[in-house]
């Protein structure tokens, strides 16, 4: 093995100065990286507080819009008219709107979605298999998720009287 000797002399550094030069270096280096790791905590801590903040107050906008809702409803019940509280609708209806929240109430006729629709019962109907007869209760969705599917009656064939229900074939 070859060893290098380095004189002190003719311009040349020690051993102890490339050494102390080499500990410098590692120290800036070291410092650099505890800095880095503690701006990294910092970001990530911050990001938990403002995330713990948005899902706190998401729902401060809609509330908000909410309020006079309840204005209205609080005086139609004091003033006993009717017409109040289809007023009181009417606002319920704009701010879950002006929230995204849209209502589903299938026309009848409409094909029986059920991702949409909840079928409460199967009637014999004249319109065509598995479509929306009446709806009985409306359903409500947020953007592309449904909060609650409509409740509907759906169409299903009528049977001919006198047939076996399971082959449609004459019993006679």
């Amino acid at each position: 093995m070859h060893e290098q000797t380095v004189q002190p002399h003719g311009g040349e550094k020690s051993l102890e100065d490339l050494l102390a030069e080499a500990q410098t270096k590692l120290e800036q280096q070291r410092d650099a990286m505890m800095r880095a790791l503690a701006d990294a905590d910092n970001a990530r801590k911050r990001m938990q507080l403002e995330a713990a903040a948005t899902q706190k107050y998401a729902l401060e906008r809609f509330a908000d819009s909410l309020l006079p809702v309840l204005d209205s409803l609080e005086a139609a019940v004091k003033s006993r008219d009717p017409s109040g509280v289809e007023l009181v609708l009417r606002q319920m209806m704009t701010a879950l709107e002006k929230s995204s929240v849209r209502e589903i109430n299938p026309a009848p006729g409409e094909r029986f979605d059920p991702n949409r629709h909840q079928a409460m019962a199967a009637v014999e109907s004249e319109a065509a298999p598995n479509t929306v007869v009446s709806t009985l209760q409306s359903g409500y969705g947020l953007h592309d998720r449904v909060l609650r599917p409509a409740l509907v009656t759906v169409a299903k064939a009528v049977e001919k009287s006198g047939t076996n229900p399971s082959s449609d074939t004459d019993l006679d």
